[in-house]
């Protein structure tokens, strides 16, 4: 060693130059590692951190946050950011060295810009699947499965006495829908015609529906829908004849509605009629006929009778007879004042099979009220009313011109007990028996049964008068032989009895009477019951005597 040393004082040139040289060779590398520990270990820590925060802590990942973190450790004092790099050969081993940063906490370096500009981010999660159902409705066909959703609609509540289901979809759903927080879409049942619900109350003649109930205001109940959720006695063939029937009065109603119809209805044409019958006016015969086409194209009626027509009329096989008035009040039609339609609905008799055309069509509308199945009357006013009862109550339903339905409007009518309005031609007070008057001159000073003063209204149009009474209670009447027995008296007396009210001719209840002539007439006294029984205990409320009156 010590010539070596003494070679290299002595100035040995090339000695020394090959010292130096191998020196600088030496310490190359070192730079070089230095400069890569420098520029690798943010990168990894950068991922170290995306890794520690997307996976859930453990004692492991605990210890490495201890010695890589982007925070400072937690302490009494405000520290600032720092940030920590390992070093990585030389003397930097098993050291930290803290370099302070100016920007806020978890803020990328630029090194991580540059490289999350050139590499795609890895997705987070996997993106939802679209699942379709064949059994769904639309509606739920597509749905987001992601927990942090909006979740699918809870499923119906389970009926009582019903087991529940064991599709796959039904026992995904009441387990949660799996793990990872997302579910399977919801098993609905498939889409159906839904009828309108209906609740029921007992009644002396059963049980009878109370009302049809709405789900919402939006909701629309057509007569057709109403029908068929009344009852066992509506069946598809009564179905069919109420919807020609009710064809046949929006005709009517846009007849009356016409300037040119109106017109016509001024004209003093002449028709041939029988001794029993109005003279008819042009309405009149148009309506009749919109009523016998529209009854004829329905294939269900057997037989009519009609106002408009001395005999009755045989149509053929089917199951129902129907009478009719096709506009009663026209002779105040000039005025615009209200009329109406009014029909009652029998079955045809199987024993009447046997005899000729003419005996065997008569026989068939010639029978008792206690018989009809349906009846029900159209009110041609500022409104369209079709009241009708099919033998479980008394249900209205007015013309909705926008969508041309009958609309369910008046829920159950229930005809008031008593009322305060009567509904008579006053101007025939003198011809009136001695009991018709007695009860008028009580009611009107308040000294009958109430000891409320009525008030008197009159249309002179039976459907108008009547409709009114059916609503606000009272009585209308006509004690005079006036009323049609088979097509104006059987039909309305059987929609009061069905609204709760009572119908009689002053003597005898309407619906047992039995009919002698096709277009026989008699006094006719409607409306509420109490009201009713008190004009009948006065006895002696018929007007016998009829001298012929031209208005």
């Amino acid at each position: 060693m010590r010539d070596r040393v003494d070679l290299d004082e002595d100035g040995d040139g090339p000695q020394a130059g090959s010292s130096s040289s191998s020196s600088s060779s030496s310490s190359a590398p070192i730079s070089y590692l230095l400069l890569f520990v420098l520029c690798i270990i943010p990168l990894l820590s950068v991922r170290w951190r995306a890794a520690v925060k997307s996976s859930p802590p453990s004692t492991s990942s605990t210890a490495a946050s201890n010695r890589v973190s982007t925070n400072p450790p937690p302490s009494g004092n405000s520290l600032p950011s720092f940030v920590a790099i390992g070093g990585g050969g030389g003397g930097n081993s098993g050291r930290n060295r803290w370099s302070k940063t100016k920007s806020p906490p978890n803020a990328p370096s630029m090194i991580t810009k540059v490289i999350a500009a050139v590499r795609r981010p890895a997705p987070s999660s996997p993106s939802p699947k679209i699942t379709k159902s064949s059994s769904s409705p639309l509606s739920s066909l597509y749905h987001k499965s992601s927990s942090n959703w909006f979740a699918p609609p809870p499923p119906p509540p389970a009926r009582k006495g019903r087991k529940a289901s064991s599709s796959p979809a039904m026992a995904s759903r009441s387990s949660g829908g799996g793990g990872g927080g997302s579910s399977s879409p919801p098993s609905l049942p498939p889409a159906a015609f839904v009828q309108p619900p209906t609740t029921f109350v007992k009644s002396r003649g059963g049980v009878m529906p109370k009302s049809v109930m709405r789900n919402s205001k939006e909701d629309v109940v057509s007569m057709t829908g109403f029908l068929g959720t009344e009852g066992s006695n509506v069946d598809v063939d009564l179905l069919v004849l109420m919807t020609h029937i009710q064809s046949a009065c929006k005709h009517i109603a846009a007849v009356l509605a016409s300037p040119t119809e109106l017109q016509a209805s001024l004209s003093d044409s002449s028709f041939s009629y029988a001794a029993e019958r109005d003279a008819p006016k042009p309405l009149d015969i148009i309506a009749n006929n919109i009523m016998k086409a529209a009854l004829r194209s329905s294939g269900k009626v057997a037989a009519i009778a009609s106002e408009e027509e001395d005999a009755a009329i045989w149509f053929g096989e089917g199951p129902f007879v129907v009478v009719f008035d096709p506009l009663d009040g026209s002779r105040n039609i000039d005025a615009s004042i209200p009329t109406g339609t009014i029909f009652g609905i029998y079955r045809k008799l199987p024993e009447a099979d046997q005899l000729p055309l003419p005996e065997k069509a008569t026989v068939n509308v010639m029978q008792r009220g206690e018989r009809l199945v349906a009846a029900g009357y159209a009110l041609y006013s500022s409104a369209t009313v079709m009241c009708i009862s099919v033998g479980s109550g008394l249900y209205g339903f007015t013309l909705d011109h926008s969508i041309g339905e009958f609309v369910y409007s008046h829920h159950d009518i229930r005809i008031p007990e008593r009322g305060q309005i009567y509904s008579v031609n006053d101007a025939r007070y003198f011809d009136w028996p001695s009991g018709l008057r007695r009860y008028i001159d009580n009611i009107r000073q308040g000294k009958s049964q109430t000891r409320k003063k009525y008030s008197a209204r009159y249309i002179c149009s039976l459907v108008a008068d009547l409709h009114r009474t059916i609503l606000y209670g009272g009585l209308a009447m006509n004690p005079r032989s006036h009323l049609r027995l088979v097509y104006e008296a059987n039909p309305l007396s059987y929609l009061v009895e069905q609204g709760g009210g009572k119908g009689t001719d002053g003597k005898r209840r309407i619906l047992e009477i039995n009919p002698i002539k096709l277009h026989q007439r008699l006094p006719l006294f409607l409306g509420s019951m109490a009201d009713i029984a008190e004009l009948v205990s006065y006895g002696d409320v018929q007007q016998l005597e009829n001298p012929g009156y031209e208005v």
